[in-house]
């Protein structure tokens, strides 16, 4: 189980970046495990429920502790931007966009299988709210297409590097690296299989597949081969994902005011109301890209064109955490 009677004494007791810390760690153990193909869409239907334990505590008890995650975890941005001043010869990075901790296992069994060596092995913190635009501007880039075709420019916060952002074939992604001692390619995989999956009747079982088929497949880790040749190399994301054809529906004013506050999305900017609530189905967050709502937890409502199965923006673990692994090649 996710929730422990000595993991609960830690998450109340303890100051909130040793909290943090705790689910963090506890999230990575959950959902690192290794994966079977054949077995991967039930193993990770299961870990997605575990982890939901730990969502529904900090939604009904545990609440605050959302209010610190801003100013107690590392956000990828700083990560990178951190780790890109280390005075490594060459580097690369590879932003898999969406990419959740649920797919963290097939990048450390291909890692280990293709002759990697792993340095970190961590979850960072996606932007509030942990969006695409406002991860691509923490690096200090306009917005993700900026990185097409080396449009990255020179006032980003990665210099200097040769950048890319494609949705391509992963053979064809690999004839774009040439020798430039630095990279940043940014892949719009698997966000754009998110959208394309989040329909009535679709969502995690049709994403766990295609990752699986993704992940494990040659022409990714030629890829990835390519890119991390000559270079430290870390994989990582700008959000992740939630799972929301598993969560409960809200229903009464809980379900209508949500409706009313977010429509078919989990953030809206400005102050806003957070409702009358107790616990709280909304909270307010100060953010560098300014004051945003935020829904909380694992709930979902119905809507006009109905509730995405699988969004992100809101605040639940799996959507909030991103994979941050550092490799190097050895073979």
């Amino acid at each position: 189980m996710a929730l422990t009677a000595s993991l609960i004494h830690q998450l109340t007791t303890s100051p909130a970046d040793e909290a943090w810390r705790a689910i963090i760690d506890q999230v990575l153990e959950i959902a690192s495990a290794p994966l079977e193909i054949d077995k991967a869409t039930s193993a990770v239907t299961r870990r997605d429920r575990e982890i939901g334990d730990l969502d529904n505590f900090l939604a009904s008890s545990s609440w605050d502790l959302w209010k610190d995650f801003p100013n107690v975890v590392e956000r990828t941005s700083e990560c990178l931007i951190r780790w890109w001043r280390e005075p490594y010869c060459h580097k690369a990075i590879l932003i898999l966009d969406g990419l959740s901790l649920r797919e963290l296992p097939w990048l450390l069994q291909g890692a280990e299988q293709h002759g990697f060596t792993r340095h970190q092995v961590t979850a960072t913190a996606s932007e509030i709210p942990g969006e695409t635009n406002e991860f691509a501007q923490a690096l200090g880039f306009s917005s993700r297409s900026q990185l097409q075709n080396n449009g990255g420019g020179n006032s980003h916060k990665l210099q200097t590097a040769r950048t890319e952002c494609v949705n391509m074939p992963w053979q064809d992604c690999a004839n774009l690296i040439d020798a430039s001692p630095n990279w940043i390619f940014w892949h719009h995989w698997p966000d754009s299989k998110v959208h394309d999956a989040a329909g009535a009747g679709e969502g995690l079982e049709i994403l766990t597949s295609d990752a699986a088929q993704q992940l494990t497949g040659d022409d990714f880790w030629n890829f990835v081969k390519r890119l991390a040749k000559g270079r430290r190399l870390v994989i990582t994301s700008d959000h992740g994902y939630a799972a929301t054809g598993y969560f409960p529906d809200a229903d009464g004013e809980v379900a209508q005011f949500l409706k009313q506050t977010f429509s078919s999305g989990r953030s809206r900017q400005g102050a806003g109301d957070t409702g009358p609530f107790v616990p709280p189905v909304a909270l307010r967050l100060e953010s560098p890209h300014g004051t945003y709502l935020l829904a909380v937890g694992r709930r979902k409502w119905k809507s006009q064109g109905g509730y995405p199965t699988l969004t992100h923006g809101g605040l639940s673990l799996l959507e909030v955490l991103s994979p941050f692994v550092e490799l190097t090649i050895t073979r």
